[in-house]
């Protein structure tokens, strides 16, 4: 068995592991941000990181009105330009706190005065000490250059973020029957996506609103682990440009978990089999059309992480099927260290 597939499967234990610390720190968190609201937020983060940052902001802005933008570092560690910090508060996600382009912009938003936090696996990292708000991910080691579980703890982090600040207990209640669902996610039957992809060499995968964010990562995952050209469209964007390259056979995976982006997601893939598309739909069991289920969490905005926790050991096994070492994508490195 891959590391990758165990680490994977690991995830459920992790997120009850996560859930169950650093509760006096959430509390805290989320009264500081309800007591000082900042007037600006950012999120520093790379790969994988950088897709649940995407979650993360995406809870935050629909929930709380607030935008978020996703922070070019290199604006920082490049450009020195001086960002100005009154008001503003900087969210940092990694799974290791190793690189130096998140540790910069980290360490002068808190020497400027904003307010900073660190979401990391590694809480002895530079990124965690450069933060002046630590959450731990709690994921255990991942030895996998394939993020996984880590990936999922982020994401977490991220529900968690939005349930603090807002002090929704309804949510935090959601969270806590969240690692039972996701027991139940990587056992899903995803093989019908090994079959259909087997002999693909390009793809699309399509998401949108809180689904987008994890469409971005399994893009990422057909990339590094199965040699595949997968690009990750919004389900609006997808319906300009990229639409002139789907004809008969071109693969898609669209992601329509429950919420307000699903009918018109249905409808894509719908349109999409008129054309001759080969479309894989992941969406809760007994929606038409649907090909590869997505367990229900306890909160529609909690079924995105359902859902690529069904996907990893899909893609896992598809890299196996097309002779690939899932553990050592070509070129790539667990922890990138990037200016």
């Amino acid at each position: 068995m891959s590391r990758m597939l165990t680490e994977a499967r690991q995830a459920p234990a992790a997120v009850a592991c996560q859930l169950q610390r650093d509760q006096d720190q959430w509390a805290a968190f989320g009264a500081r941000l309800r007591a000082q609201p900042p007037a600006t937020l950012l999120t520093v983060a790379r790969g994988s990181s950088d897709h649940a940052a995407h979650y993360a902001a995406y809870l935050v802005m629909a929930r709380m009105g607030r935008l978020v933008t996703s922070m070019p570092m290199s604006l920082v560690t490049l450009y020195q330009s001086r960002i100005r910090c009154e008001g503003l508060a900087s969210f940092a996600f990694s799974q290791s706190g190793q690189s130096p382009d998140l540790v910069g912009p980290t360490d002068y938003f808190r020497q400027g005065g904003a307010l900073t936090c660190a979401f990391v696996n590694d809480p002895a990292s530079p990124l965690a000490r450069a933060a002046e708000w630590l959450f731990p991910l709690h994921a255990g080691e991942e030895a996998s250059v394939a993020a996984t579980k880590s990936f999922i703890a982020q994401l977490v982090a991220g529900a968690r973020l939005a349930a603090a600040w807002q002090d929704d207990a309804q949510l935090r209640e959601a969270l806590l029957g969240l690692p039972q669902a996701l027991e139940e996610a990587a056992r899903a039957d995803w093989s019908q996506a090994v079959e259909a992809l087997r002999d693909a060499d390009r793809l699309f995968v399509i998401g949108r609103g809180l689904g987008l964010p994890v469409a971005l990562e399994a893009a990422l995952k057909f990339k590094e682990t199965c040699g595949i050209q997968a690009e990750a469209f919004s389900g609006a964007e997808i319906q300009h440009g990229p639409m002139a390259l789907i004809a008969d056979g071109y693969p898609l995976l669209i992601f329509a978990p429950r919420g307000p982006a699903q009918a018109g997601l249905l409808e894509l893939a719908q349109a999409m089999r008129k054309r001759g598309a080969r479309v894989l739909l992941a969406a809760p069991e007994g929606t038409p059309g649907a090909t590869l289920r997505i367990v229900q969490s306890p909160a529609e905005e909690l079924d995105p992480v359902s859902a690529i926790q069904s996907f990893y050991p899909m893609v896992e096994a598809l890299a196996r099927a097309v002779g690939n070492d899932p553990d050592s994508p070509p070129h790539l490195k667990k922890v990138t260290r990037t200016q």
